[in-house]
């Protein structure tokens, strides 16, 4: 089987007749629609979705076999996932978060700085949440040609040139 990449999760109910507030982690919000059926991480469960409008912070959706509030809350926090094998490919110097986590990390001279642990967007750009030997904490790296000049993900490696003091 292929493998799965989340591009949703259910935030909980809204109304009172069985639709979902949706987060999609789609590039285009309503985009996660053209990918159904999505399905749990473990595949227990499929969904049919149909989005039903925007809503602050997220989308209104209806889901195949939810049809009232109890069991759209029931769904809350539920991760929804697609295979791989679906998605698009990525155009050059565009990656899905998912290739990039677990990457090794090492600086334009060769150290190994960690690895990337996951990847975050608070408004401006994409985070590198990095993880290592040494680091008490983890780094957050700006996700940028300058900071990030090599992406290899066959070799499982990204080369960072990071800010002066960061690590």
């Amino acid at each position: 089987m292929s493998e799965l990449v989340c591009v949703g999760a259910i935030a909980g109910s809204y109304g009172v007749r069985g639709e979902v507030r949706l987060k999609s982690f789609t590039a285009q919000a309503e985009a996660i629609a053209a990918y159904a059926p999505l399905q749990t991480e473990d595949g227990s469960r499929q969904f049919d979705l149909t989005i039903t409008r925007a809503i602050k912070n997220g989308l209104a959706a209806r889901l195949s076999g939810i049809a009232t509030k109890e069991e759209a809350d029931a769904l809350k926090g539920l991760r929804l996932f697609v295979p791989r094998d679906r998605l698009p490919d990525p155009d050059e110097d565009e990656y899905y978060h998912a290739d990039l986590i677990g990457l090794e990390v090492r600086d334009t001279g060769g150290t190994v700085l960690g690895q990337v642990k996951s990847v975050q967007n608070h408004g401006a750009t994409d985070l590198l949440e990095i993880h290592g030997p040494g680091l008490k904490t983890t780094v957050l790296l700006p996700f940028t040609h300058a900071a990030v000049p090599t992406v290899d993900i066959a070799t499982g490696r990204i080369i960072v040139d990071p800010p002066e003091g960061l690590f």
